[in-house]
């Protein structure tokens, strides 16, 4: 049995504020850190040595080639080069392939090993200080292992963004697609809140939003934005609120049920914003209680998708 075969279905984990991480390393030191990433965004782990690279003329320099997987062509990214780190022949011969699946994008990123799966609570995930400054930073939170060993997961979107740009949010396509939309005056005059960990999303969300004159405050984590709601004295001002699903400290499953439990902000407009787009937990989240669904690549959609949401239910 493979390690990926012991996985249980996410949105069950999510739902509890739990996540599973497939661990590995980049290299073969016993001082190098662990890395981790969210399990249901892999697929498979692949020998490298088996496998052609075919190279692209011009391409990034972290953009290796691609290789032919059961008659899918996957461009392969060079993670250790990333990080820093820089494989021999030897190396990379020893070396894996971690197949991985963002937002119905399917790439290869080289590894030395996958290490094991373990399960890990959204509270025992924290967005630490010191990898976290500015947009340059390709950490957005780590945990311990059983053993004390740091493990660290990368923002993966921001290698994406970094080398094939044209996967990610169009983020000009905002304000064209509202142009011909009635705004409510509740969206107008408030401030959409946004729970989103990762730099390169919260960099894209802030330009759709600011290129569509409309206020936004994006909190690091789901904790930080429901914290803030239950702070206000009116939450009732809100026009929308925009959640991703995978964070550190509370997870997007877990801020849609506590903004349902509560009279206050029972009939915020809630978005899920997320790259963890399989039809089950697009369910899950519309089961809690969602009003609607984005594709992180399709961010730009979000505006137009709160103006729908915000008049079906006559919260103008």
């Amino acid at each position: 049995m493979s390690i990926l075969e012991h996985v249980d279905a996410s949105t069950n984990l999510a739902k509890n504020n739990e996540v599973q991480l497939l661990v590995f390393k980049v290299d073969e030191s016993a001082e190098s850190p662990f890395y981790a990433i969210n399990v249901f965004k892999t697929r498979e782990v692949v020998e490298a040595k088996r496998h052609k690279l075919t190279l692209i003329p011009s391409a990034h320099p972290l953009l290796e080639g691609t290789i032919v997987l059961r008659g899918t062509q996957i461009p392969i990214l060079n993670l250790p080069i990333w990080l820093g780190n820089h494989f021999s022949k030897e190396d990379n011969a020893r070396s894996n392939f971690l197949i991985c699946d963002f937002n119905g994008i399917i790439i290869g990123l080289r590894i030395m090993f996958a290490f094991r799966v373990v399960k890990k609570n959204w509270a025992e995930m924290h967005a630490p200080q010191s990898y976290s400054s500015g947009d340059s930073s390709m950490i957005i939170n780590d945990t311990r292992l059983e053993d004390g060993s740091l493990c660290l997961v990368l923002d993966y979107e921001k290698l994406l963004s970094d080398v094939i740009p044209q996967a990610m949010v169009d983020t000009g396509a905002s304000p064209e697609n509202i142009k011909d939309l009635e705004l409510p005056e509740k969206l107008i005059h408030g401030t959409v809140l946004i729970a989103e960990d990762s730099k390169t999303a919260q960099h894209h969300l802030n330009i759709v939003f600011r290129n569509s004159n409309i206020a936004c405050k994006i909190f690091n984590n789901g904790k930080l934005l429901i914290d803030y709601i239950f702070s206000m004295s009116n939450p009732d001002t809100i026009p929308a609120v925009v959640t991703d699903i995978e964070m550190p400290e509370m997870s997007g499953f877990t801020v849609i049920q506590k903004l349902r439990q509560h009279k206050e902000t029972a009939m915020i407009p809630i978005i899920v914003n997320s790259s963890m787009t399989g039809d089950n937990n697009k369910r899950e989240a519309e089961g809690l209680g969602a009003d609607g669904f984005v594709n992180k690549t399709k961010s730009k959609d979000i505006i137009p998708l709160i103006v729908r949401i915000m008049k079906e239910k006559n919260y103008m």
